[in-house]
Formats: structure tokens, sequence, C-alpha cells
């Protein structure tokens, strides 16, 4: 619908378009032309969506609208696809650079809004070329009404900001929470009441040598199955690769000087290394198969899914399924999960995220950036140790494993040298109680942040299409607008920018 002396019209009617001020230097030749400057000596250098460096010149010296021409978040309403820039600057190719011939911060809020959809080309990477920028239709409002509106944006904006900044430090805030309870659960704090109740409780130490007598019965009856296995395959005719051998359990411990300094425990509690509490299946702890041996040419539109490190950070296992053949899998079983395995990521800074393959899920292979932990669920609660994982204690020590590594990053070989706070099996039990207690909570904030942060997203929105629909001012602040001295139909303002404008431009 037409707002009262407001009228439509090309974007070129109503601005400048100045893409001969722009010239792409690549980045090795801005490096050495920058080398051994300080800052003050340097200008910004622009690109499709803001600034991407520095240089030693500039072209452009003045208040502009850039959009992007490329590689701009065009069908992304929640994102900026124009900003602006002021003083000596330097822009490259990427981004069109606009002078508005009424307002720069209404031009710029009305790109910020505009849709895109029939105007870029492209698939991948969108293009909007020049042709396409200069027949954009915008709307044209008096200029009172135009400064009125950037005033209440603005205003609107800011008032949002604040609310975003305010709602970003409760984030946080949960954040640092989090880490408090995950802290105070393994230094036996949570649990300390429950554990003074306790009469009849074993010690971890107990526990572990019960594990070590159990890994050792468990050894043996592998040995066994393998000597009958090796009978079978010798009487009919050693046809197939010979079985191999089972490896005989051996005592594991990393207590070296690098880690010696952690919290202390509880006495009835122990550090630990992963092997320790692994299941005794065979491969219950590696990595993801080196690239050679797993290509993107092996993937399939179904049968065995692949874990990648997204599935894992997001904690959702249905994103972009990529599949193998059955055949594949058996090559890489090496690299199998299983429901209810503990998924960790090998890189980041510090690497660690974790989250628990969900039961009722298929096998999967994980991929090269992924590392599995399979406890033994019969002394160890899979929960406490992917608590623990997530914990301050544990991401120090990934710090302190991953140093002097060029690249942060677990191998599994480092993983085996962590060490967990290992407490008896119920008392664990009660501590993954106590946390979740507490993370529930926490979640439930968390997830109300979260929405209020979108909801926030999808407002700056519609105060953008509001403004540019005519409903954004009231009745009152439009009368207050005609009032002014410069006050003329959009119409008029236009009329007179055609005879102003020298010819050409």
């Amino acid at each position: 619908m037409m707002k009262e002396d407001w009228v439509e019209t090309a974007l070129i009617d109503v601005c400048e378009v100045l893409d001969n001020l722009r010239k792409p230097i690549n980045s090795s030749e801005r490096k050495k032309r920058i080398e051994g400057k300080v800052e003050s000596e340097l200008y910004p250098y622009y690109g499709a969506t803001g600034q991407v460096g520095f240089i030693d010149d500039f072209l452009t010296d003045g208040d502009y609208v850039l959009i992007g021409e490329d590689a701009a978040p065009f069908l992304d309403c929640t994102k900026n696809v124009a900003y602006k820039i002021s003083g000596k600057t330097w822009v490259n190719n990427h981004a069109h650079i606009l002078k508005s011939l009424l307002n720069n911060d209404f031009l710029l809020h009305f790109l910020n809004q505009f849709q895109y959809k029939n105007y870029v080309t492209g698939t991948t990477r969108l293009k909007l070329t020049q042709g396409a920028l200069k027949r954009m239709p915008v709307w044209v409002a008096p200029l009172p009404i135009q400064r009125a509106i950037v005033s209440k944006i603005e205003t609107l904006f800011s008032d949002l900001d604040k609310g975003i900044a305010d709602l970003k430090k409760a984030q946080e805030q949960l954040k640092i929470y989090r880490q408090a309870v995950l802290k105070k659960a393994f230094e036996g704090e949570l649990t300390r009441e429950w554990r003074e109740q306790q009469t009849d409780l074993p010690t971890a130490e107990e526990l572990l040598e019960q594990i070590k007598k159990e890994r050792q019965k468990h050894y043996e009856q592998q040995l066994e199955e393998w000597k009958q296995a090796v009978k079978d395959w010798e009487e009919n005719g050693e046809e197939r690769k010979r079985p191999g051998k089972p490896q005989q359990p051996k005592e594991t411990s990393y207590l070296n000087e690098e880690v010696r300094n952690l919290s202390r425990l509880p006495k009835s509690w122990e550090y630990v290394c992963p092997e320790q509490v692994a299941s005794p299946e065979k491969y219950s702890i590696g990595i993801g198969p080196f690239g050679s041996n797993l290509k993107v040419s092996d993937y399939k539109d179904s049968g065995v899914p692949l874990i990648f490190v997204k599935n894992i950070t997001r904690n959702d296992y249905s994103l972009n399924l990529k599949y193998i053949s059955s055949e594949k899998f058996d090559e890489l079983f090496a690299h199998s999960v299983k429901p209810l395995d503990i998924l960790i990521t090998k890189m980041g800074d510090p690497p660690g995220d974790c989250s628990i393959y969900p039961e009722n899920s298929p096998l999967g292979i994980i991929t090269s950036d992924c590392l599995k932990f399979r406890v033994w669920q019969k002394y160890a609660n899979r929960m406490y140790f992917k608590y623990c994982i997530e914990s301050v204690s544990i991401k120090e020590q990934l710090g302190l494993i991953t140093q002097g590594v060029a690249q942060k990053k677990i191998s599994t070989s480092r993983f085996k040298t962590l060490l967990f706070p290992f407490a008896p099996l119920q008392e664990q039990h009660q501590i993954v109680k106590e946390i979740e207690s507490r993370l529930s909570v926490c979640d439930k904030v968390e997830q109300n942040i979260t929405e209020a942060l979108e909801k926030s997203e999808a407002l700056r929105q519609s105060i953008l299409k509001k403004a540019f629909e005519g409903k954004l001012l009231s009745k009152a602040e439009i009368e207050a607008c005609r009032r002014e001295a410069d006050y003329e139909p959009a119409s008029a303002l236009l009329e007179r920018i055609r005879k102003e404008r020298p010819s050409g431009k």
C-alpha cells in the first residue's frame, strides 16, 4: 500500500553507484605493502561483509554505504548485507560502493530489510550484479520523515542491542555456573553429605582391583575362544586369514609430572586413565580413519552412517547423514561406534566437545576428527565420564597434552594419558543425579535465552519492515515532520534530484 507522500523508484534514481572507486589487492600483496608499518600509517580494507584487513593507501575518502556483490548473506534475514564506511578507506571488488543522494542511513536500513531473492543469481555463492542493484525498487520518503525514521530505528536498535548484550552476558554466566557445578561434582563436594551417610561403600581402589581381575578373566575367555578359532581355521584348510591372538591386559598409569597438580580427591576416590575403565572389548578407544582409508568417493546414499564433528558438537546425529557400504564398514571396523559410546571431537582450543551416541542408533563409523571412548558400564557410569570430559579439570589437562602441537588435536595416545577422578560406582550414579538436577534448570534457562535471542533478531527485521511500510512513526511524529522547513512530497524531492543530478550519474 502506497504511503502518503512517499514514492517508489529504482535505486539508481536516488544514489550513485561508485564501483569505479574499488580495486582488489590480494592478501600476499597487502601483506608486503603493510610490512613494517604501524596501524596509524594504514587504512581499512573492506570486502563483501566488512573489513578484511589493512593497506597502506586509500581510494575513498568520505561516507559511503557498501553492499556485497557476492558472498554476502542475501537470503538470511537475520544478517545484514549492507554496512557503512567513513573516512579514508580502500574497497575491493566484492562490495558495491553507494552514496545516497538522500540519506545514507535511510539507504542502509532499506538495504538491510530488502528481499533479494529475485535480484541475486547463483547457487552456492550468490551474486548481486551492478545491473540488478541499480534496478532494485526503493521507497523514497520526504527528507524529514527519512531523518525521523533513521532516528527511531537507531533508538529502538540501541535498546534492542542492550537487551541482546544482557542476554549474552546471562549466557556466559550460565557457562560459568555449569563449570562450577562440574568442578564441585568431580572434587566430591556435591556428594559429601551423601558419602558420609554410606556405611558399606567400596573404595575406588577396591573397584579398580575388581576391574583388573574381571579384565584378566575376560582375556582368558578370549584366549580360549581364539585357540578354538585357530583350531577350526587349521581344520578348514587355512583358507581365511589366521585369527588374531587377543592382547594380554597391561597395567596402565600415566601419573606424570605434567598432571600431578590436580585437585585433591576424597579418600575413597582415585585418579584413573581411560584404559583402566574402558570396555574390555577390542577397539574401545580410538580415532576415526585417516583420509586415505575413507575417501569422499566411499560415501553412499544409504548404508552404515558416518559420524562427523558437527554431529557431536550439536548433539544431533541426523545432520546431513552420509553413509558407507557394509563392505567398507567391515574394512573400517576398528573405527566403529555403537549406541551409548562417548564421542569426542579431536580438534579445538582446547579440543574435547563430546556427546553420547544415542541409544537404539545403528552401528556407525567415526570420521577422522572424532574419537570414541567406550566405558565399561558394569563399573563406570558413561554419563559420569561424559560430564567429566566437559569439566574444567579435563579441559585443563587437554590444554597441557596439546601444548607444543601446531594444531590443537587429541591423538589416541594423548587421550590415554588423561586422568579422570574416579569414584565408587554408587557414588558415580549419585553424582550424575546431582549434576543433572542442577543443570536441568540451567538448560531450561539457556533455552529461554536462546529463544529470546532469536526473537530479538526477528524483532530487528520487524522494525525495519515497519519502517519501510510507513508504519514506524506515529501520527504525531509524522505531523512534526510535515512542519519542518524542508518537507516536501517524495515525488517533488525525486524530481529535484533528477534536475540537480549531473548527467550520466
